[in-house]
């Protein structure tokens, strides 16, 4: 099963940011997404993208409801993903986007570095 959503790392964040969540520096990462999913389950990916590619994909332990963003008070869900997750050795064209966005892992290679 592929299944998951797209995160867009923001360019200030840099390579650094995606590097982290491969190399081993992390062993846990937290996303977010406005509302509660309905869709997403323990065990689905976040696929990450990057200056319009896709980098790898991190499997979700945890969707944590009751959140709020900080700015707007509106309710949001938390998304535990366990780190380093899989990354591709060779980022796959896709374009970035601000939110999430549900994929259906079609372009997934599952050739991780």
């Amino acid at each position: 099963m592929n299944f998951g959503i797209t995160k867009t790392i923001p360019a200030p964040e840099g390579m650094a940011a995606i590097n982290a969540l491969y190399d081993g520096s992390l062993s846990e990462y937290e996303f977010h997404m406005a509302g509660q999913p309905s869709k997403l389950k323990v065990g689905d990916y976040v696929y990450t993208i990057f200056n319009d590619h896709l980098h790898g994909r991190l499997k979700i332990t945890q969707l944590i409801s009751g959140a709020r963003n900080p700015e707007s008070g509106k309710p949001r869900t938390l998304i535990m993903v366990a780190a380093p997750g899989e990354r591709l050795v060779t980022p796959l064209p896709k374009q970035g986007h601000r939110g999430t966005r549900y994929y259906d892992g079609a372009d997934w290679s599952g050739v991780a570095a």
